[in-house]
């Protein structure tokens, strides 16, 4: 058995478990802070114990007004669980983009799918659907229809006989993304009557409410962000470049195309049902990086959990900053994603990520 430098095994262990545990654990407090915060503030330590009743793990009978429960289950936890999903999509995907482009600058929204998400919502907002369930069911369902088309346009124009370089595939994903969001601003130009909404969309502030949507994107991200995890000894490979990983026996062209697909997935499904929220896929690898190092191994499943925690506090500060009014959470993360950025920027000045 060996032993770590303080020569304890319980010690090695811990520090093994350490990155797991603290991310793990800023997930969860934040999951039952963001089911606390609301018009009605229901204390944290009743939404556990509320919550631990519901799975039959509470021990007596919870004190708490029956106002409470419907809030929290109906109302607050669906809420919470869309916007940790997405968080987990935008985290994950950014850390494989990341990974697979070798760019640090690499973000979920890289190959256009933003854009076109964009100008499928935007184009479902303008036809007047019913605002009934199912016709606000169509804003995701045209948004992610949109993503996925793109992504699709993009890997087929940069699709180099039976291969898709990395650079090509890049200025492929900024030449149609800008494409498609001059069609989006061009729409919303010629129909003045749905711009507060989808502008509201286009900021990260539309979700719809209840369950359904939880349920609708639970399969994509389940599979997208499954796939991804289980890749990430790959996307470790892919570091030491193509040719390198080439001679390790790694089937390269396959590989990114499967880690294209499975992120694109994730990140459409995100955008989809929350809208476009900037700098959490971006910024959250950054965190993982500089707290628990650079191999993917780790990264990847870390960056999942940390861009759940990162967009649950994101939200919280979004609907406590200006209460009772909410702001559009893609407007936080802006806001203090950029200058986390430029900091790294200039951090990065004197020192490699890669």
């Amino acid at each position: 058995m060996s032993l770590d430098p303080s020569g304890s095994p319980t010690r090695g262990r811990l520090r093994r478990l350490a990155p797991w545990l603290w991310t793990g654990g800023s997930l969860l407090v934040v999951l039952v802070l963001n089911s606390a915060v609301g018009p009605v503030t229901i204390p944290p330590g009743t939404v556990v114990r509320l919550l631990l009743d519901r799975f039959g793990l509470a021990v007596g009978p919870v004190d708490a007004p029956g106002t409470f429960a419907t809030i929290l289950f109906d109302i607050r936890l669906p809420h919470t669980a869309l916007m940790a999903l997405a968080g987990l999509a935008l985290g994950v995907s950014g850390a494989a983009y990341q990974g697979l482009f070798r760019n640090p600058l690499a973000d979920p929204y890289i190959l256009g799918v933003a854009a076109g998400a964009g100008l499928g919502a935007i184009t479902a907002m303008t036809i007047q659907w019913p605002t009934t369930m199912l016709g606000m069911a169509t804003i995701p369902a045209a948004a992610f229809v949109g993503a996925m088309a793109t992504v699709g346009v993009v890997y087929r124009i940069a699709r180099v006989g039976r291969s898709a370089p990395v650079t090509t595939l890049l200025l492929a994903g900024v030449a149609v993304g800008t494409f498609t969001s001059a069609i989006t601003s061009l729409i919303m130009l010629l129909s003045t009557s749905e711009l507060r909404r989808a502008i509201s969309w286009l900021l990260g502030g539309f979700s719809l409410g209840g369950w359904q949507p939880v349920l609708a994107s639970l399969p994509y991200l389940l599979i997208g962000i499954g796939t991804l995890v289980a890749l990430r000894r790959p996307i470790n490979v892919l570091q030491f470049g193509d040719e390198e990983a080439l001679q390790l026996g790694l089937d390269v062209e396959r590989f990114k195309l499967i880690i294209v697909a499975a992120a694109s997935l994730v990140a459409a499904t995100a955008v989809a049902f929350t809208g476009i929220i900037a700098f959490v896929g971006l910024i959250v690898p950054h965190l993982v990086r500089i707290l628990w190092g650079y191999d993917y191994r780790r990264l990847v499943p870390l960056a999942a959990l940390g861009g759940g925690a990162v967009l649950l506090a994101a939200d919280i500060v979004a609907r406590t900053v200006l209460a009772p009014r909410d702001l559009p959470v893609g407007v936080i993360t802006s806001v203090i994603g950029a200058p986390f950025f430029l900091w790294l920027l200039r951090r990065a000045k004197n020192e490699v990520f890669w």
